[in-house]
């Protein structure tokens, strides 16, 4: 049952199953100016309906007017009247949908015939219209559309949002039109690529989403070890087409992350050490502009674009093609994870932190607490328990490599689990992919340390061993390489030197387990600020306030951030990210 509030004032208890879900979807909807408008429908569609959505969980649904949601309810006495006893009801929103006037603009009923309330005649079936976007050869989705609500979802179980509309693009020219539309009809934008990003601002509440998932082109030339790569690739379709021809570029350690995100943030992966972040591997990029405009942005056309998109997110427009440098590599490299019993993590942690400072480039590594699966290759002894692992990915040889990860293999006793041997480097990009599905509810956290002394060490074992949630995971990546030795004013990206980038991650699956699970990561992330720069890698965090993402680039970063706003989106259209407002 839902309750709704009648003109009158009073609750009126009504049973919102899919027949008015159905219903809603052919209703007139009030005009722009606010004026609701009558429907009735036959009572033959109503029995259809009701077979169609027996099992259909109960929504309220219609028409967002102001702060409230009007519906005419008319001629249908067999389904609502009686419950009802009003003319008109107007209806609080809902979580499970939303039918904004945003969604009216794109989607509007016509409806035919008369009959204005209770023994009127039936109207004819409505007439659905579909507004097109001027220049838009993709699809516009829009609610209660079939396929919608998966449209809509995002990696981060957290986030339930609805847009009025998706706009799914196949090309710049698409992109163009849709930011183009939304500008004149000062309708709020999203960007959508991977939508992995865990402050879910792919999607937001009566915005047009400009969904790029269907920009999936890659060019690999071999011969150059260069590539081009549309907006909507994840990292594994990339890994996959580089690695024909051994090649790669710095991908993102879950393969189900989307490149545009990644690259924007400056993108870190397993083989940054070698090679550098993605963003330090970016020739071009193809960009469209708040108003609708599409130029290339690199060191030779328009210079300050190209440095702000290295780091600076998504705020300086939208990004349909990335061109990338690659290096040789693989297909075979050696990789893969050591395991160790939580009861020694911090020996582990030590050992780890000391033998990386003198660790060879081409060994990249990252140190990670988890719970161990009920696997057939985990030791029954620590199935279901905390552990610690070391995850490797060495970029040379294999034999190089077996001699490079020695030390860690011999520091102490045998680890639980060696899992560390030559395979594929996309099996090596896919480790962490098992332990990080779509959907789960997330909340993360993220810092760069300064250091790492036997202090830090203890704080973080005493609570990383401790998880809330199984699913949670802890990882600890060490800096160094390739990417410090970039000039940190090379591009936007606020923090090179550090030796450590640690990333809180908590993840469940049970609802009335959230705030348990925020408060362990807000505990354990703020346990361990004595020792951090003070910056962040923010493609690890969701929204955690202007201030923090300020204080991610410096203050002299951020005000150049912040000038380059105002020249290339100057109203602040892209601002659904990590936002930078343009300066005054």
């Amino acid at each position: 049952m839902g309750e709704a509030v009648g003109l009158a004032g009073r609750p009126v208890a009504v049973d919102f199953d899919g027949v008015l879900a159905e219903m809603m979807k052919h209703a007139l909807v009030a005009d722009e100016a606010g004026e609701a408008a009558d429907h009735a429908l036959a009572p033959a569609n109503l029995n259809r309906l009701g077979a169609a959505v027996h099992d259909r969980e109960p929504a309220i649904l219609g028409v967002e007017i102001g702060d409230r949601i009007r519906l005419a309810i008319v001629a249908v006495t067999g389904v609502l009247g009686d419950e009802v006893g009003e003319r008109e009801t107007i209806f609080e929103h809902h979580a499970h949908r939303r039918y904004s006037p945003a969604a009216a603009r794109f989607r509007r009923t016509v409806a035919t015939g008369c009959g204005n309330g209770r023994g009127g005649a039936a109207m004819t079936t409505s007439e659905i219209t579909t507004f097109a976007i001027d220049g838009f050869d993709g699809s516009l989705m829009h609610p209660f559309d079939p396929g919608y609500d998966e449209a809509r979802r995002v990696f981060n179980g957290m986030i339930d949002r609805y847009p009025a509309v998706i706009a799914r693009c196949t090309s710049a020219d698409d992109v163009a039109a849709v930011v183009r539309m939304a500008q004149r009809e000062r309708l709020e934008l999203t960007v959508r690529a991977g939508g992995h990003g865990v402050s879910g601002s792919a999607v937001a509440d009566d915005a047009v989403c400009c969904d790029l998932r269907g920009m999936k082109g890659i060019t690999i030339d071999p011969m150059a070890r260069t590539a081009r790569v549309e907006a909507g690739v994840l990292w594994g379709e990339l890994d996959a087409a580089t690695q024909e021809h051994g090649l790669a570029v710095t991908g993102g350690r879950v393969s189900s992350t989307g490149v545009a995100g990644l690259v924007l943030g400056s993108g870190s992966g397993w083989i940054e050490r070698s090679f550098g972040f993605t963003c330090d591997n970016l020739i071009s990029a193809e960009v469209v502009t708040a108003d609708g405009r599409q130029v290339v942005a690199s060191e030779r056309e328009n210079p300050g674009l190209f440095w702000g998109l290295r780091g600076g997110g998504g705020n300086f427009g939208i990004v349909t093609a990335f061109h990338f440098n690659l290096a040789p590599l693989g297909p075979i490299v050696l990789g893969g994870m050591l395991v160790y019993p939580a009861s020694i993590a911090g020996d582990v942690v030590r050992f780890y932190r000391d033998f990386m400072a003198t660790a060879p480039d081409a060994l990249g590594t990252g140190l990670t607490f988890f719970t161990a699966p009920p696997a057939d290759y985990v030791p029954v002894p620590v199935r279901g328990h905390p552990v610690v692992g070391i995850i490797c990915c060495y970029t040379g040889s294999p034999a190089d490599g077996e001699e490079a990860v020695r030390p860690l293999r011999e520091f102490g006793p045998p680890p639980a689990i060696d899992m560390i041997q030559p395979m594929p480097y996309v099996a090596v990009q896919q480790l962490l992919d098992a332990g990080n599905p779509s959907g789960l509810q997330n909340y993360w956290s993220a810092d760069f340390l300064a250091e790492l002394p036997d202090e830090a060490v203890d704080t973080l074992v005493a609570l990383a061993t401790k998880p809330v949630s199984a699913l949670s995971q802890i990882v600890l990546v060490a800096g160094g390489g390739a990417v410090a030795r970039v000039p940190s004013s090379a591009t936007a990206l606020g923090e090179r030197t550090a030796p450590w980038n640690i990333r809180y991650l908590s993840l469940w699956a049970d609802l009335a387990a959230t705030e348990r699970n925020i408060a362990y990561t807000k505990s354990i992330s703020a346990s361990m600020k004595p020792w951090t720069t003070g910056r962040v890698y923010l493609n690890y965090i969701g929204d955690e306030g202007h201030g923090r993402v300020a204080a991610a680039f410096g203050p002299e970063k951020y005000a150049r951030l912040a000038a380059l706003k105002k020249v290339w989106d100057p109203t602040n259209v892209f601002r659904h990210n990590q936002n930078i407002p343009p300066a005054e």
